[in-house]
């Protein structure tokens, strides 16, 4: 009975040091819970305060040159400007031996028509003559030496560029009348100051050069110009930005002085009224 009395006693001692031990568990897990709740809340401030402070923080250097004036306005970059496909790759050198061989090819016709006086129509039937010539007699000499004739290429020009070519030469022949319409109704006197100064100075060229010098040129300056401006144009987008803030003075001062004086078109004292 004794040794009962003790055990008993025993387990109801133990009771309490087990309700103790889960009592600190609990409050354990409780401040456990508390601590990753006030890092969590510690971290999503800390999170919005670095927020805010990149708001307040100057844009980067990467948007900041995106916003550096380009020539032109200029948003895209030159390979796109000039249409971003086969023509623009030609031009920009891409494709090294094409460029070159346009290139190359533009020089020869121009030596040939320009400096040597040579005329399309004659070249043309030259260069016939000499190709129906060589087939001819390579057709024929092959009966006698038993090899065989040469295989000559069917040659079709395609529908499908021919159609896109002249549905873009189209719209902007279409965009050019477009434009000369709004100039001579009287509507921009800017627009048209540019137009009579652009065709001035056309003129003067067309008296110094023939059509095809002048086409020639314009060539060799679409081979040369966009592809040092691309290499080039952190140094002369700057030098541009003041050309223009100059002509803009130069312009208002003209405007003030003289362009205000001039009557207005009938179609922009309509806008007025």
């Amino acid at each position: 009975m004794a040794d009962v009395h003790k055990h008993e006693e025993s387990v109801i001692t133990s009771e309490p040091a087990v309700e103790v031990v889960e009592r600190e568990s609990l409050m354990d897990k409780i401040s456990e819970k508390i601590h990753h709740g006030g890092s969590s809340s510690s971290s999503s401030s800390s999170d919005d305060e670095d927020e805010k402070k990149k708001k307040k923080e100057p844009s980067s250097p990467s948007s900041m040159k995106s916003k550096v004036y380009r020539l032109f306005g200029r948003e895209q970059p030159v390979h796109k400007v000039l249409g971003g496909g086969k023509p623009a790759d030609i031009f920009m050198w891409k494709n090294k031996k094409m460029s070159g061989g346009v290139l190359g090819g533009a020089t020869a016709a121009w030596v040939l028509f320009e400096l040597m006086e040579y005329h399309l129509l004659t070249l043309l039937c030259h260069v016939m003559i000499v190709v129906l010539a060589v087939l001819f007699l390579w057709s024929n000499a092959t009966m006698f030496i038993n090899k065989s004739p040469p295989k000559i290429p069917e040659v079709h020009i395609p529908e499908e560029p021919i159609l896109q070519l002249a549905s873009g030469l189209r719209i902007e022949i279409n965009r050019a009348f477009s434009s000369l319409r709004e100039i001579a109704s009287g509507r921009d006197l800017k627009k048209f100051l540019f137009a009579i100064a652009g065709l001035w100075v056309l003129s003067i060229l067309g008296g110094c050069f023939n059509f095809l010098t002048l086409a020639y040129i314009a060539l060799v300056l679409l081979f040369t110009v966009p592809l040092a401006y691309d290499k080039y144009e952190d140094k002369v987008d700057p030098l541009g930005e003041k050309a223009v803030i100059e002509l803009k003075k130069q312009y208002a001062v003209l405007d003030e002085k003289v362009l205000s004086k001039i009557p207005l078109g009938p179609l922009k004292n309509k806008k007025r009224d």
